[in-house]
């Protein structure tokens, strides 16, 4: 098994407070509280299809699951000052700035200047490895980073994350344990687009797989479990 280690910087005083980890272990509620069947029922409603809910597709759980978060280590309150969002927070260095010219045409830009969240972690990897930085999927938050890849298995030094409000009127309080990114390590490979057809054989045996059960079609015949430890 490949091994990712995060590593805290020597004056980093909140390592302890809400630490990186896997993703799996920090399922939002909203996911817990869905059941997988509507109404609790586990039976065909028609037409060959049957009641699940998004509980049981495997993609969003494979989303919701993939790879490591890390987590905001202090509360961070904002309000508005002079019509841009002001920030607070307890102690330390938090947050640094982008100032606006540096991606002035860029999707997310809100007229403010960009807050980056000063990661306390650095990030190792195999050799061959690197690391996707995104936004934690499926989840509700104020705030959106601006993802990133970085070769972690060459650069050893904290990586920070510029991010912006999704609303750059909200006010009010981002707690610590915040989750703000989610880190995938993947292998770097090269890869060649090509435009093709179906292999029909494969195709149609794809299908009739997917007919000839009610429950869990994709998850029994074709889904691979992917481990984060």
């Amino acid at each position: 098994m490949n091994k990712i280690v995060f590593a805290s910087e020597p004056n980093f005083q909140q390592k302890d407070v809400f630490p990186p980890a896997p993703t799996k272990n920090y399922l939002p509620d909203w996911y817990k509280a869905t059941d997988s069947y509507i109404n609790g029922e586990r039976k065909p409603v028609g037409e060959g299809n049957v009641s699940v809910t998004i509980k049981k597709c495997m993609p969003v759980f494979d989303a919701l699951t993939a790879g490591y978060l890390i987590f905001t280590y202090t509360d961070i309150y904002v309000s508005q000052k002079d019509n841009s969002p002001y920030y607070e927070w307890p102690t330390g260095d938090i947050l640094q700035w982008h100032p606006t010219v540096q991606a002035p045409n860029h999707p997310k830009h809100n007229e403010h200047p960009y807050p980056k969240f000063m990661n306390g972690w650095s990030i190792q990897t195999p050799k061959g490895y690197s690391c996707l930085f995104i936004n934690p999927t499926h989840r509700e938050s104020p705030i959106s980073i601006l993802e990133g890849v970085v070769d972690t298995d060459t650069y050893t030094n904290t990586i920070n994350f510029p991010f912006v409000l999704k609303d750059s009127k909200f006010e009010g309080l981002i707690p610590r344990g915040t989750p703000i990114v989610q880190v995938i390590p993947f292998e770097r490979e090269s890869w060649r687009m090509e435009i093709g057809e179906h292999n029909e054989k494969e195709f149609f045996k794809t299908r009739g797989k997917l007919l000839s059960q009610f429950f869990d079609k994709y998850k029994t015949d074709f889904w691979h479990r992917k481990d984060y430890a």
